[in-house]
């Protein structure tokens, strides 16, 4: 349903409580608190000093509403002395639900800068205008009138039977006979007969069968095998050297020189004293 004209309307806002809310301190419980942003409009609660993870603060908020924008930003802070305050975790609150049905009580939950859970924050809701707005809608269209129906006058005058819808079957005289509607049959004179199919001879060839060639003769006489040999063409090489050749052995060659003695060497021996 859409919902138009709550510019100007006062929303309420009870901050509740919040629960499993991220841890930011180490050695000392974190005092958490809330801030509420929308629009222009900043809201925050008091600081719940050591409230830990569960914190309770039951405060009330009055937001002017905007034409528009249907969407609560909720931050949650741990509040430090000597730094600046800890971001524990934030989320958006959706309006349609209270700005159509006028009340909203439910947990929202809340995430880290990098995405991760960091707990629930309860917030209880109510705007008062709810009602007058669904009033001050245009009416709907009336319902359709029609004129009265009366389902007895449909059945006030029994139906006729339902043999009298058909008239009575024709006689079968009224329809030809079926061989009326054909000619006399065409005689088989019409139709020659298919002429005989003509007897399969096989074709004559033109080449005489192999017996009618004359045997071939080369006019030489049969070669045996092997073949004789037969005269050299050429007068045959002459010898390579000149002169008769050696026998084997070969026979002893004078020597010029005097055998030798009983002492080998070309001097001769030393005379005997």
């Amino acid at each position: 349903m859409s919902i138009t004209g709550i510019h100007g309307h006062q929303l309420e806002v009870t901050v509740s409580s919040c629960s499993r809310l991220k841890d930011t301190e180490i050695f000392s419980r974190q005092d958490p608190y809330v801030c509420l942003e929308y629009a222009s409009q900043r809201f925050r609660t008091k600081t719940c000093t050591d409230g830990g993870k569960n914190p309770k603060f039951q405060e009330r908020f009055l937001i002017s509403l905007i034409e528009g924008l249907r969407e609560l930003d909720v931050l949650v802070f741990n509040s430090n002395t000597f730094s600046l305050d800890d971001h524990i975790g934030s989320g958006k609150v959706q309006l349609h639900k209270v700005l159509s049905e006028g009340y909203d009580d439910c947990l929202w939950p809340l995430q880290t800068k990098t995405g991760r859970h960091a707990g629930e924050v309860r917030l209880i809701l109510h705007y008062a205008n709810a009602k007058k707005n669904a009033s001050s809608s245009a009416p709907s269209a009336p319902p359709y009138a029609g004129p009265p129906f009366t389902q007895s006058s449909l059945y006030s005058v029994p139906p006729p039977a339902s043999a009298a819808h058909y008239s009575a079957p024709l006689p079968a005289a009224h329809y030809p006979a079926p061989a009326a509607h054909y000619s006399t049959p065409v005689p088989a004179a019409h139709y020659s007969a298919p002429a005989p199919a003509p007897s399969y001879h096989p074709p004559a060839t033109v080449y005489p069968p192999p017996s009618s060639y004359p045997l071939y003769s080369s006019g030489y006489a049969p070669v045996p095998y092997p073949p004789p040999p037969q005269p050299a063409a050429y007068p045959p090489y002459p010898p390579t050297t000149a002169y008769p050749p050696s026998p084997y052995p070969p026979p002893p060659v004078s020597s010029h020189y005097p055998p030798p003695g009983s002492y080998p060497g070309t001097y001769p021996p030393p005379p005997h004293y």
